[in-house]
């Protein structure tokens, strides 16, 4: 009986702990709508994701643009290939980021990231990921003090130093490190540890349990991406980690949830 009785008990225990994972749409729902465009964040918040994490970068003209790339074609086709620090908004703007994905999203536009604030449900959150350095931030102040009232965000970087300054101007928002390989890892953690940082953001494929059990040593909460993977997922789960960003927010939450 007490054996049954602490099963059961652990069953319990397991499903809180898993209820409790946020899923994160990756670039929005990326799998099914065009990568970090408000189409993509609308059926990310449709399908009931927890946040949604977007790109950023700076225009020329200091306007903070949503893209993953540092240049246009990838999404807007080779002959609208612009690099976006060189290239005013209005500009940018132009440009079908939509088309490329499916033709019933012709039209797209990059967004400006107070679009994306504006977007922003109640109880939901955004999570930004700077792809550009810290010579952002002054313009997120803005952006954030003017849109952000009573919104939830993050922010990340794969970039050690722009993370690190983001967390002294933000210093009540949660603020990860990227990184998606083992040797960075090793070399950084502890300067990422002794840090005022919330903890690291993983490529899913360098979690296992010496990692987590190096991070929890350390008092760092671990997060991963990019799990398009059930099996996967319901590995990271049980490893212990705090949120799972996934292409697939709705279809990964029926799998693992």
């Amino acid at each position: 009986m007490k054996k049954l009785f602490s099963i059961s008990c652990l069953l319990i225990i397991c499903a809180i702990m898993h209820a409790q994972i946020p899923i994160i749409a990756h670039r929005g729902a990326s799998y099914l709508a065009p990568e970090n465009t408000l189409a993509s964040a609308k059926l990310a918040w449709e399908l009931n994701a927890d946040a949604v994490e977007i790109d950023i970068y700076l225009s020329k003209d200091n306007r903070i643009m949503v893209m993953h790339d540092s240049h246009t074609g990838r999404t807007a086709g080779k002959d609208k290939d612009l690099v976006i620090r060189d290239t005013p908004s209005e500009v940018l703007r132009t440009l079908d980021v939509g088309s490329y994905k499916d033709e019933k999203y012709k039209g797209e536009k990059i967004p400006f990231l107070e679009e994306e604030l504006e977007l922003l449900p109640p109880g939901k959150e955004l999570v930004i990921e700077i792809k550009c350095k810290s010579e952002v931030i002054p313009y997120m102040k803005k952006v954030l003090k003017k849109y952000g009232k009573n919104k939830k965000y993050q922010f990340i970087s794969f970039d050690l130093q722009t993370i690190l300054d983001t967390k002294k101007a933000f210093p009540k928002k949660a603020c990860y490190w990227l990184c998606n390989n083992t040797e960075a890892l090793m070399k950084n953690i502890n300067t990422v540890a002794e840090s005022d940082l919330d903890g690291i953001s993983l490529k899913y494929s360098i979690v296992d349990e010496e990692v987590m059990k190096l991070a929890q040593s350390l008092g760092m909460e671990v997060w991963t991406w990019t799990v398009n993977d059930a099996e996967e997922a319901k590995r990271l789960v049980n490893l212990g980690v705090k949120g799972i960003t996934t292409d697939r927010p709705g279809w990964l939450r029926e799998q693992i949830f």
